[in-house]
């Protein structure tokens, strides 16, 4: 599938990576030491959600739309508030007409101490991220391809931080690619925390990436799992649906990660499924 970002910004997918996203920046805040973000295919970074691309669809009405209206237990609020706070700060009237790809709600989460650099080979994607962040003297754009970039910034400076590897899925091997850089980004960087997102169209083909994966991260530990696999799907999957089930595959997750999701993700059945049908599955990975 080709996944582009103007199409489809503020669905389901997106409000489950960013929140997934969110949760492990607040958690590296709690070290006062800096942290490096690297965003491998980081796109235009702001979105207009009045755009013929996103009007289209119009998949940001049954995502992060929803969500602004979503009503939640106290301890899930605590957990989804910082996330739709950052979405709120791009909608100071209220009206939801914007949305923040990536790099900002990272950029937004980022203390004094730590850089983020942002990688984008499309020319007019980059353009528009550039203007995004204004120059920011800690968030560096680069041009640069992505798989080139998943190797090329690890291990960062900092030594602690996150990499996000969200590709378009333009080609067929696209899954291949994925796991290969980042089995030679985990060797070179094998502490860093790694945040993998994919499309689920083929069940076989996940779930072979994720033993892919597991079998990266969990290559030098005989116990725990270092590989968290969580997946959210809003309708069955049929010949003729378009994306409906989302997935991301954590390396190194942080140890709260897990616990956090498991409360997390019942409350976004109701609000983000279709006739009730939404479901997800989160679970520690072993190849």
């Amino acid at each position: 599938m080709n996944y582009r970002h103007a199409f489809h910004a503020g669905n389901f997918a997106d409000v489950i990576k960013h929140i997934v996203l969110t949760r492990i920046l607040i958690y590296l805040h709690e070290k006062p030491s800096a942290f490096r973000v690297i965003d491998t295919h980081a796109g235009a970074g702001l979105y207009d959600l009045t755009s013929d691309e996103a009007t289209r669809g119009g998949e940001w009405r049954t995502g992060i739309a929803r969500m602004m209206q979503g009503r939640f237990s106290e301890s899930v609020s605590a957990l989804v508030t910082p996330y739709l706070d950052i979405v709120r700060a791009f909608n100071p009237q209220r009206d939801l007409k914007a949305y923040p790809g990536s790099p900002l709600i990272a950029r937004a989460l980022l203390r004094p101490q730590d850089r983020m650099v942002a990688c984008e080979f499309e020319p007019g994607a980059r353009k528009s991220l550039i203007g995004a962040l204004r120059r920011d003297t800690q968030a560096r754009v680069v041009d640069l391809d992505g798989w080139t970039a998943l190797t090329a910034f690890v291990p960062p400076q900092e030594r602690r931080g996150v990499v996000l590897i969200d590709p378009p899925y333009e080609d067929r091997d696209e899954f291949k690619r994925l796991a290969d850089g980042l089995s030679r980004a985990h060797q070179k960087w094998p502490t860093g925390i790694y945040m993998l997102w994919y499309p689920v169209k083929e069940r076989r083909a996940t779930d072979e990436l994720a033993q892919r994966v597991a079998s990266i991260a969990n290559a030098k530990n005989s116990l725990d799992s270092k590989c968290l696999r969580v997946e959210f799907s809003v309708a069955p999957s049929t010949p003729d649906s378009g994306l409906v089930s989302a997935g991301l595959m954590i390396v190194n997750p942080p140890w709260t990660l897990a616990s956090e999701l498991k409360s997390i993700l019942p409350e976004l059945e109701k609000p983000l499924g279709v006739g009730g049908a939404a479901r997800f599955r989160i679970e520690l990975t072993r190849a």
